[in-house]
C-alpha cells in the first residue's frame, strides 16, 4: 500500500479530493490532502508573501514531519508547480508524481505564460475568479449538485503562488518517475503544455475524457490511475 499526498489547484482546499479520498483510503493506502497556506479553512492565515516556493516549502515539510517515504505526490491545476517544488525540496522521499491536468511550469515561468485568465477579482493578498465565472466556466461541466457544492467551498488564492515566476532550479534536471494525466475536456492547461511535461519528464501518458475537476466528475478512474501509475 502506499503512501499519497494530493496537492490542490488555485480556488481551492483539499476538500476537494473528498471523492479520490475515500477511493484510495477504502483500498488501503494511507492519503494526506492538505489545504494549503491561505486557501479554503486556512484563508485566515492569508498575508503578504505566500508562493508557490512556501507552499512547496510546507509539503516537504509534511514529509519530512510525517516521516513519509516513497510517497506518490499529486497535483492538479496549479498544484502541479506545487509538486514540482516540493520533491526538488525532498527529492529523497518521493517514489513517483502524477499531474492531473496540472501546471508543470519551467523555471521562471507564470501561470500568465501558459493560462489565458478572465473575470479574476484580485486584491492586494489574493486573486479569483467572481461567483458568476465560477458558476458558468470554471465548473460549468459538474452537475448541478457537485457545482453547487464546489461554490460553497471555493476561495481565492494567494496572489504570489498566481503571479509569480516560479523558482525551479534543479527540479527539471533531476529524473522522475511520474505519469501526466490530460483532461481532454479542459480548455487550460491543454494537451501541449501537458505534453511538454511529459516528455520532459519521460512520464507515463493517460487520458480521461473529462473537465478540468477529475476528481469530482471521475473520482473512480483518477483514483486508479494515481495508484497505478
Amino acid at each position: 500500500m502506499a503512501d499519497i499526498v494530493l496537492i490542490h489547484g488555485a480556488y481551492q482546499g483539499g476538500w476537494i479530493w473528498q471523492r479520490v479520498v475515500s477511493r484510495l483510503t477504502a483500498g488501503g493506502h494511507r492519503v494526506f490532502a492538505p489545504s494549503l497556506d491561505g486557501c479554503a479553512e486556512r484563508r485566515h492565515a492569508l498575508r503578504p508573501g505566500i508562493s508557490t516556493e512556501t507552499h512547496g516549502a510546507e509539503i516537504a515539510e509534511l514529509l519530512m514531519f510525517e516521516d513519509l517515504h516513497d510517497v506518490v505526490l499529486v497535483g492538479t491545476s496549479s498544484g502541479g508547480m506545487v509538486v514540482c517544488n516540493a520533491a526538488e525540496r525532498a527529492s529523497e522521499r518521493v517514489g513517483r508524481l502524477v499531474l492531473a491536468d496540472a501546471l508543470a511550469l519551467l523555471d521562471g515561468e507564470s501561470i500568465g505564460d501558459i493560462v489565458n485568465r478572465t473575470s479574476r477579482v484580485t486584491t492586494d493578498l489574493a486573486s479569483g475568479p467572481s461567483r458568476e465565472d465560477a458558476s458558468g466556466r470554471m465548473f460549468a461541466s459538474l452537475d448541478d449538485a457537485t457545482r453547487a457544492w464546489a461554490l460553497d467551498r471555493y476561495t481565492p488564492h494567494p496572489v504570489a503562488a498566481m503571479n509569480d515566476p516560479v523558482k525551479l532550479p534543479n527540479f527539471w534536471q533531476q529524473k522522475w518517475k511520474a505519469s501526466v494525466i490530460w483532461c481532454r475536456q479542459a480548455a487550460n492547461p491543454g494537451e501541449a503544455h501537458q505534453r511538454r511535461a511529459a516528455d520532459r519528464l519521460g512520464a507515463t501518458w493517460h487520458e480521461l475524457d473529462t473537465g478540468h475537476y477529475p476528481m469530482l466528475s471521475a473520482a473512480d478512474d483518477l483514483a486508479r490511475l494515481i495508484v497505478t501509475g
